[in-house]
């Protein structure tokens, strides 16, 4: 079988300008201080899965998968809504705010969905949330505009 050939990545960026990289870095290592490792990578994966990032789809589906997290859980992350069986209600909250967070249709987080998340998680642990939430759709925007290439991730390459 013959696949398509890989798109060629526009920019990279991380060399170009190396101290904004490793202030993502940094930002990274620090968003995700206090959160659930399995929970920080489903944020992650469904963050990039909404915005269509294939870099980051790819590094943090290997690198959950190398915490030990199921494929099956993965596979049904981009229809959490329907397969809500499979996750926790506090990590339905997670991605619920997630989406939220990500897609801003409404110009603003609706008071239920925040709500919902603020039940589940103590305050430091949602701050940490938002932050973790955030960071994931700046490396998104870096990974789509540049077209950064899937599939040559190595979990745990860039820690």
């Amino acid at each position: 079988m013959q696949y398509a050939p890989e798109l060629t990545p526009r920019l990279e960026w991380a060399k170009l300008v190396p101290d904004v990289y490793k202030a993502m870095i940094r930002l990274d290592t620090a968003a995700r201080q206090g959160l659930d490792p399995t929970l920080y990578e489903l944020v992650k994966i469904r963050a990039s899965q909404i915005n269509h990032c294939a870099f980051c789809i790819d590094m943090h589906t290997k690198d959950a998968l190398a915490a030990g997290e199921s494929v099956e859980r993965i596979v049904q992350l981009s229809a959490w809504e329907e397969s809500r069986h499979f996750y926790t209600e506090k990590e339905l909250a997670a991605l619920e705010l997630t989406e939220a967070v990500t897609v801003l249709t409404d110009g603003f987080v609706p008071d239920e969905v925040y709500e919902r998340a603020a039940r589940h998680f103590e305050e430091t642990e949602l701050a940490q949330l938002l932050a973790a939430i955030t960071v994931i759709n700046a490396w998104n925007r870096f990974g789509v505009t540049c077209r950064m290439t899937p599939g040559h991730y190595q979990p745990g390459q860039y820690k």
